[in-house]
Parts: structure tokens; sequence; C-alpha cells
């Protein structure tokens, strides 16, 4: 396949963040197969990335001046394919990371008072995000979408008509780290719990969404069979109800705190696919989410884990939860979890996007 100038597209920056560590992969990728990669970023995206031949700084704090701005840069004249990370009036291949926003407005308003509806429905953040969205997803755009599950794929064809042969599925992927030494034990002992406490695993910000408020109470409905609900992530913990909670705020070391837990509880309103599910799982861990998380597609319901229809149903939380109290349960499927999970790794992932590249005469 000839070489190609490769342009990617993302807007804002964190140094912690799963699209940015994504992004960075997937040029790499890229450069290792001949291919000449240029980034078109925020004014943040930091500076010497080897991955990169050059960054072209696009300046845009709303979604439509970004875009706006990307456009007028006329990225056609840099590169031969642009993929994007963003939303933007126009792209040849635009990874929808972040699902389907009408969608997830839908959602979301099932679980807010009328109030809360109409002040959302009036926020410019919004609406400039669905207008984008139906300009990237109508039936007349030729950009190519790649999704992360089925469920963002059926959102988008039923939502804006976009034809199912231009929606790809790619799941995501995980990389473990190499695991040193004895986290479950340390960890436990830092947090000042017992081998015997039943401990749930609570990871992310954007506590609404993730549905920690009914976590809190799946956890307060087993308190007396030991179970005990740790929280890593940024939020605000006086916004959610009292429990048998601890808030750990940003963990650094997530990979030991997987180790260190028992059961993954990820009630979510609405996650195209959940990364912490996924890793989670990829250390052995049994996963309790919703059927509004992508990633619920690919656990075998019953044996690894359960996906309930309603977040707020904390009843059905608690029954996905009591099976896995006991400790041989657990212990009997742990490094079963842990190599299937294992299997949708980071190459997988990146492969397969390139193979949708390559069909477009973008990758090798």
């Amino acid at each position: 396949m000839e070489r190609k100038r490769i342009g990617l597209v993302r807007r804002g920056y964190s140094s912690s963040g799963g699209a940015e560590r994504y992004l960075q992969r997937f040029a790499s990728a890229l450069c290792e197969r001949g291919h000449e990669v240029m980034l078109f970023a925020s004014p943040e995206w930091p500076e010497n990335e080897p991955q990169f031949r050059e960054v072209i700084r696009i300046a845009g704090e709303e979604p439509i001046s970004f875009a706006d701005n990307l456009a007028k840069a006329q990225p056609r004249r840099h590169c031969d394919v642009l993929y994007s990370l963003e939303r933007v009036w126009e792209c040849d291949f635009y990874r929808a990371g972040d699902g389907v926003h009408r969608a997830w407005l839908e959602r979301r308003a099932k679980h807010e008072s009328p109030w809360r509806r109409w002040v959302r429905a009036g926020q410019r953040k919004h609406r400039q995000i669905l207008e984008l969205e139906a300009t990237l997803f109508s039936r007349d755009s030729k950009t190519e979408i790649i999704v992360n599950s089925e469920m963002v794929k059926f959102e988008i064809q039923g939502y804006y008509g976009k034809p199912y042969e231009r929606i790809h599925v790619v799941y995501n992927g995980y990389k473990p780290p190499a695991i040193a030494g004895d986290p479950r034990s340390r960890i436990r002992q830092e947090l000042g719990l017992r081998e015997e406490d039943v401990v749930l695993l609570f990871s992310g910000s954007g506590w609404d969404r993730k549905g920690l408020r009914y976590a809190i109470r799946a956890a307060s409905h087993l308190r007396s069979e030991g179970v005990k609900l740790i929280v890593a992530g940024r939020g605000n913990p006086v916004s959610m109800p009292r429990g048998p909670v601890r808030y750990l705020g940003p963990v650094q070391d997530m990979p030991a705190h997987y180790e260190a837990a028992d059961i993954f509880i990820l009630p979510t309103l609405y996650d195209p696919f959940s990364n912490a599910s996924l890793e989670a799982a990829a250390h052995g861990l049994p996963v309790v989410t919703t059927t509004a998380n992508g990633f619920a597609e690919i656990l075998p319901h019953g044996r690894f884990g359960s996906a309930v229809e309603d977040p707020a149903d904390v009843a059905a939380l608690v029954e996905g939860i009591r099976p896995w109290l006991p400790a041989a349960r657990r212990l009997a499927v742990r490094e079963e979890i842990r190599a299937w999970a294992r299997s949708f790794h980071v190459r997988e992932n990146l492969r397969q996007t390139l193979a949708i590249l390559a069909e477009d005469g973008a990758g090798s």
C-alpha cells in the first residue's frame, strides 16, 4: 500500500484521557506502517510528540467554532486522509467514541426533572453538538463511521438514517500492565479493608451519567453482608446519598485497585463502551452494569457478570451483585474472566481500524 499523509483531529487535551492515549497509539501504528501522520488539535496539545510530523493548532473552545476553524485550515491541503475523534463538519473517518449525543440526552431526560430537561434543551453546547452530529451521521454524508458497539451503530442508523454499511464496529481494547508484588493486600491495607470485606469498585468521573447514586444504594442494601463500595474518580460526594462508600478521588494506579477489588459496578445511564468495565474484567472482576453500556454486548451474562435494563432499579442491581458475594465463586472464575477480557487487546482494536482505513486506500 502506498504511503499516505494521514491527518488526525482532536479538540481538547487531558494527560490521563483515554481518547488521547488511543490517538497516540493509533498514530504510532500508522507510522510503523510507513505513513506520515499529522495532528490538527487544540492549542493545549503538548509539543514534540514524535508520532506527529506536524501539529497544526486549531483554536475554538466550542464545538462549532473548532469545526469552523478546522474547515478554514483546509486540512485537505496537508493530508490525503482525515480521521477525526471529534465531531466536525467533514472528514473521511469519524471515530464516534462518545456515542450519539441525541441518544444520551433522551436517556438522561428519563432521570431528570422537567425543569432540568428544559434548561438542558436550551444550552448552546448541546445544540452545537447535535448540529454537527446530524451532519456527520446524515444519510448523504460520505464519512465512514467507526463505533465501539453495536448499540451505537443502531442508534446512528435509527436516529439519522446512516446506511449500516458505512458504520463499522470495532470494540475497545486494553493492554494490561505487568503487575508486581501483591497489590491486593497492599491496597486493602492502605484503605483499611479486611480480606473478608466484599469490595465493590466504581471508577470514573461524570457520576450522574455513570449512575453512582444507584451503586451506593445497592451497596447500602448489602451492607449487612459485608459489602463496601470504593469510588475512584473525580466528583462531588456531597451530591451523592449516604452509604458504605469511600471516595478515593483520582487514582493513578488503577490496575492495583482492580486487583484489590472483588466486583466492578457501573450502573451507567449511557456509555458507548466503558473502558473501565473491560479493564476491570481484564483484572478478573465480574462486572455488574446496564444494557446502556456497549460493553454489555460482549459480556457473558450470568457467567462473568450481568447487565440490568434500568440503572435506577436498585433491586435488580442487588440481584446482580448477590451471586458474586461468596469468595469461592469469585475465585473459581477470576482467571477465566481475566483471560476472556484480555482477548480484547489494543492490538486487535488497531488491526481492525487499520483494515477499515485500508479499504479506502489509507492503511496497510
